[in-house]
């Protein structure tokens, strides 16, 4: 009996190596595709395009939706940050979504809004609006007092009021650079068949920021904020940019997002899911697709917003905890695209690299390293197979850190002071060993639990 059930471990043993190697090789090949990319971009960078746009009509307005609830705290930097913005042509649509404190009144008094009557509406599922707002201050700020219907909905009741054929989808926590549409716009003027840009993403906690701006960018001092800002440079640069480069990418950041808003009204806007980003932009690929247009999604290397990070252990959790519900709902919901030649590199890779890596990986690990203590229990473990198991996971984990970092020189770099990298470096070594362990095992709660609709509540503060 002892034997079948060591025979079993090892086993499990076996395929979990070649997880390992499979996940590992994988990611060190997006760092290579994505460093080729960044090398190209930095030899010919292309600036001068953003001032022709600027004093051309080539551009195309945009919308700026910001879903909001319960946003009190950031929601007056947030939306000055927006209005801010270099660009031609845009407005700003803020949507109350039935928060519970002082955002609508915070909003009402510093933005001095007006009731007016509510237009007529494209057709979009979202619960019913209580009143429309404009700004006496700021002539293309609308704000939106609506019923309660979460992130999704929210978002559905700004595209059904917005007056323009791009929207860029922005979060009430976070804060955009100046240039932040003007850069997407360049990709949608060189490319008519973008569907989608989406942008770096940064951590503000512990920058400086200043009239509604990140003046000076610095890495926070809590060891749980740096931990995220280290995943963030290796996630947007080493991930994202590699996906695009074979036109694979599959999400673009709920912070921070430009889209077509014709093929979004196609697909009937966004649908009420927990990982509501990742889940439109499958179906705007799978729409195009299934109607034969030719598409493309692109990202922009270089830190486009500013995001508020969790603080606390318990909001980080809860954080992570939807975003990997999400994952697992929406690739769920597109499984009949999986390894489907009809939906191209989509079908073929990126959503089995997604299923398969992403999705099932903190289970894989999980029973990999029960397994590997078991046998190690039972003296049946050889301590080279020990040795391996830390080149893999460890050793090769903080390696790709480093390469992200490295990575990042090539982009505006995420932080600029020299005590803030070697910083970073520090915290390349750590990471493996305590932040990645802490998520895998969310993550693994959360792979049981998918079809939980709970956001939860995370805490935020000002921005300072």
């Amino acid at each position: 009996m002892i034997e079948t059930i060591l025979y079993i471990f090892v086993s499990i043993q076996v395929m979990y190596f070649y997880y390992l190697i499979v996940t590992n090789t994988s990611a060190t090949l997006l760092v290579f595709s994505s460093f080729n990319r960044l090398l190209r971009g930095y030899i010919s960078h292309e600036s001068y395009l953003r001032k022709r746009i600027i004093s051309s009509n080539a551009y195309r307005p945009v919308s700026i939706i910001v879903p909001a609830y319960n946003e009190e705290a950031t929601i007056e930097d947030c939306v000055h940050s927006f209005l801010s913005l270099q660009f031609p042509e845009f407005e700003v649509i803020v949507v109350n979504d039935g928060s519970k404190d002082d955002t609508m009144r915070i909003l009402i008094e510093r933005f001095e809004l007006q009731k007016v009557p509510t237009p007529p509406l494209q057709k979009l599922n979202h619960q019913p609006i209580r009143q429309i707002y404009k700004s006496g201050k700021y002539p293309n700020l609308i704000v939106v007092d609506k019923f309660n219907g979460g992130k999704s909905d929210a978002l559905n009741a700004g595209i059904a009021l917005s007056n323009y054929p791009l929207f860029c989808c922005v979060d009430a926590d976070s804060l955009l650079e100046e240039s932040a549409v003007i850069r997407a716009m360049e990709h949608f003027i060189k490319d008519r068949d973008v569907i989608a840009v989406g942008g770096a993403i940064n951590v503000v906690n512990g920058s400086k920021v200043e009239g509604h701006t990140v003046v000076e960018k610095r890495l926070p001092k809590k060891l749980i904020e740096s931990f995220q800002a280290l995943e963030y440079v290796r996630g947007f640069l080493a991930g994202r940019i590699g996906w695009e480069v074979i036109n694979g990418l599959l999400i673009v950041s709920g912070a921070y997002g430009v889209f077509r808003k014709d093929i979004v009204m196609q697909v009937g806007g966004y649908r009420h899911a927990v990982g509501e980003d990742f889940d439109l932009l499958i179906r705007m690929r799978k729409y195009c697709y299934d109607n034969k247009i030719k598409h493309n999604v692109k990202f922009i290397a270089d830190p486009m917003c500013w995001t508020q990070a969790p603080s606390d252990y318990s909001s980080l959790l809860k954080q992570r905890n939807r975003w990997h519900r999400g994952l697992l709902e929406t690739t769920y919901y597109n499984a009949k695209m999986l390894f489907n030649p009809r939906y191209g590199v989509v079908g073929l890779l990126s959503l089995p690299y997604y299923i398969l890596i992403e999705g099932l990986g903190p289970v894989i690990t999980f029973v990999g390293v029960i397994s590997l203590i078991v046998l190690y229990m039972y003296g049946a473990m050889d301590y080279r197979v020990l040795i391996a198991f830390f080149l893999l996971e460890f050793v090769w984990g903080i390696s790709l850190n480093i390469l992200s970092l490295i990575l990042d020189l090539f982009s505006e770099k995420s932080y600029h002071r020299t005590r803030d990298l070697i910083a970073l470096v520090g915290i390349s070594f750590l990471e493996p060993f305590f932040f990645r362990p802490l998520l895998k095992m969310e993550q693994f709660i959360a792979s049981f639990n998918f079809f939980n609709a709970n956001w939860g509540e995370i805490k935020r503060s000002a921005i300072k």
